[in-house]
């Protein structure tokens, strides 16, 4: 693939960026940070999409790192990865102070 010709920190922010590509895992992320703690639960019940479509977003949130999850018995606990989101931030600063710079 092409995305290997490209420095591993590009193809990683590459993976976040993505990540953030639809509204409904934007939702997801600013209702788990509204939370200000892990959430217990069916998220399906906060947003208007349905479980299988909110799961499948749940799954690219947790592949790019953003979010964690936890079974515990039979609810999963939902988490924002804080050291994730740092790193988020800081390439987020990293290339829009690189483009201010024209």
């Amino acid at each position: 693939a092409k995305v290997e010709l490209f420095e591993t920190e590009l193809q990683e922010n590459a993976v976040l960026f993505k990540a953030l590509g639809h509204p409904a895992r934007l939702a997801i992320l600013n209702f788990l940070a509204g939370t200000k703690t892990c959430f217990t639960g069916d998220i399906s019940n906060e947003l208007p999409l349905g479980r299988t479509t909110v799961n499948q977003h749940l799954d690219e949130l947790k592949k790019a790192g953003l979010i964690q999850g936890h079974i515990s018995g039979i609810k999963t606990n939902y988490c924002i990865n804080p050291s994730v989101v740092e790193k988020l931030k800081s390439a987020m600063d990293k290339l829009i102070n690189h483009m201010n710079c024209c």
